[in-house]
């Protein structure tokens, strides 16, 4: 029997995965006592701290009682699904981490659904106990409810649960026992995960994850599914579409801790990284030399969105960017298609664009952000939901919308929705605040973040997850107000912006480089209004004291990268360089916009 566990951490976005794993690290004592360790460990990119969320899945391991733990840190977020549905192919168990009070959210029912598909052992852990008005007994009865209608086997709705706190570092198989350790959750892993199996025969891995090494390439990362993999054996690579090729394997690692360490052979039932192989694929399968087999592909859910990615051809293109052509943003997209399994990237009539499938918001703008901060220049235009005609009907799209909302604002947050084809399906009091469920299109929730945050002063929480493609629901409304565009290029004086204050809101400061056709601001009316914003104070000899006026500004509204995405409309763009981000229209010029005016109606 072989002493190795493989388990995969899954939750929704925010209920504690990533600092569960820090205890973890911490309990096993991965770190020297004088090494400066941190928190948010696996978090290690920067815009994983920045946004405080886990994207890309990350694995770790850890000796407990002489049993190597491998364990899977997994995103929340429903937009990186790809990511977990990789991953849970090299787990034997997961733990599924729930907030006390927020119970089952639409993203752990997502994740529920494919672990116990895959027919994993799952052990849940009722996380952040410590909380005000927290229901945990509630919240295990919520998901005992989820299992059964997700028809888990018998064997899963007899699953062990353990409550605390990983923030303050403890586990209980009873939250109103308090320990000072997490040893009961470490000792539920041993004792209901089932230990990896050994699986005799020739040699079969399936490549769920890839790293990457400035010395050595790409490196293959998987499960030996079956058989022994050695240093120096020479294999086979089975592709995904069952073309075969002959390769080499070089180097082995096993992880330990959180880096890796060499070995001469692994065994199946481990997890190892495969250095040498060239031209592989996520989902492909290395096997044995002289008598290939594959293992099934692995599926993954299709995106639901897409959105024109093209080269930056504003009059400041090529200022602030490195990177500025479309061959290096073409190579860009292809390198991101490798290991990003829920991305699609397609070329259009035009060698500048492509259009780039994805997840959702999230998913896109991680990518966009990405490529602005290793030196990119890139327009993005509006996102589009995909349609898809099924049995004869044009069908979109539908997402299950949790909003969590104080209940004197919840009318507010209920005509919102319904103004965009949103079904009320369930409202109920949650603590102090009212839950609501809907079914909305995944149109609808475009650029309706803002508008529940502005109408409940902040206080709304809201989730989403795709539920299925149903008949299209109809028009619903767009953006309610026209933008002010600009007239000139120059820069931006407080003189004009102070004169102009009473046409709408504005996104510029004083003192900012503008071009013609730029997106200045936000009109009170509907239509879009052409204003000159460069213009100076004419200068004249009158010295008197009621002459000069002191300009008074309202601050500028800054957009975030997925605000602004969710903001515009079908005739513009958002012009994103590594230092600034602009919206724009697509025609430049007022007579351009004019001949053009009927493509986008």
């Amino acid at each position: 029997m072989q002493k190795i566990r493989n388990i995969a951490i899954i939750a929704h976005v925010d209920h504690g995965k990533t600092t569960l794993v820090d205890k973890i690290l911490h309990t096993c004592s991965i770190f020297r006592d004088n090494e400066q360790s941190g928190d948010l460990i696996l978090d290690n990119n920067d815009l994983e701290r920045e946004r405080g969320i886990t994207i890309v899945s990350k694995n770790v391991s850890v000796m407990y009682k002489d049993i190597k733990i491998n364990i899977i840190d997994t995103p929340g977020h429903a937009d990186f699904g790809g990511e977990v549905e990789r991953v849970l192919k090299m787990a034997d168990g997961v733990l599924l981490l729930c907030d006390a009070f927020e119970g089952a959210m639409p993203q752990t029912r997502f994740v529920t659904q494919k672990a116990l598909a895959l027919g994993l052992k799952p052990i849940v852990v009722v996380n952040k106990v410590d909380k005000e008005n927290c229901r945990p007994e509630e919240v295990y009865e919520q998901i005992f409810e989820l299992f059964f209608n997700l028809e888990a086997t018998e064997d899963q709705l007899d699953f062990p649960v353990i409550y605390g706190s990983s923030k303050q570092g403890w586990m209980s198989t009873d939250y109103t026992k308090p320990t000072t350790d997490i040893f009961a959750l470490m000792d539920a892993v041993v004792e209901h995960i089932p230990a990896a199996p050994t699986n005799d025969g020739t040699l079969q891995m399936q490549i769920t994850s890839l790293d990457y090494s400035s010395f050595v390439g790409r490196i293959a990362v998987g499960r030996v599914h079956r058989g022994v993999i050695k240093e120096n054996m020479p294999v086979t690579l089975i592709k995904r579409d069952g073309k075969i090729v002959k390769s080499r394997v070089k180097e082995l690692y096993t992880f330990e801790g959180l880096g890796k360490v060499r070995a001469t052979e692994v065994h199946s039932g481990d997890i190892c990284a495969v250095v040498g192989i060239d031209g592989f694929d996520i989902g492909d399968t290395i096997a044995d030399f002289e008598a290939p087999e594959q293992l099934p592909v692995i599926k993954i859910d299709e995106p639901t969105m897409n959105m024109l990615f093209t080269i930056n051809n504003s009059p400041f293109f090529g200022k602030e960017g490195k990177f500025v052509t479309s061959q290096r943003i073409k190579e860009r997209l292809y390198k991101e298609m490798e290991k990003n399994l829920a991305l699609k990237v397609v070329e259009t009539e035009s060698p500048d664009s492509y259009l780039v499938y994805g997840r959702g918001i999230l998913h896109l703008s991680v990518l966009i952000e990405t490529m602005r901060r290793e030196g990119y220049e890139i327009q993005v235009g509006q996102p589009q939901v995909i349609i898809k005609e099924i049995d004869g009907k044009k069908c979109e799209p539908i997402e299950t919308l949790i909003v969590d909302v104080p209940a004197e604002v919840s009318g507010k947050v209920i005509e919102l929705v319904t103004q965009r084809k949103g079904e009320l399906l369930v409202m109920e009091p949650k603590g102090d605040l009212q839950h609501l469920e809907f079914e909305i299109p995944a149109r609808g929730i475009i650029g309706l973040r803002n508008n529940v945050l502005t109408a409940t002063g902040g206080e709304a929480i809201m989730a989403h997850r795709f539920k299925s493609y149903e008949p299209w629901k109809g028009t619903i409304p767009g953006r309610l107000n026209g933008v002010l565009v600009s007239m000139e290029k120059g820069s931006t004086t407080a003189y004009s912006i102070d004169k102009l204050q009473d046409r709408g809101r504005f996104f510029v400061d004083p003192g900012v480089d503008v071009y013609e056709g730029q997106i200045m601001g936000e009109h009170i009316r509907d239509n879009d209004l052409v204003v000159n914003i460069v213009k100076g104070k004419a200068l004249t000899n009158m010295r008197a004291s009621g002459t000069d006026d002191n300009s008074r500004i309202a601050p500028a509204i800054k957009f975030s990268l997925e605000e602004a995405m969710e903001y515009i409309q079908a005739d513009e763009y958002i012009e994103i360089t590594p230092v600034s981000m602009r919206l724009r229209k697509i025609y430049l010029t007022e007579n351009e916009r004019k001949i053009n005016a009927k493509k986008f109606q």
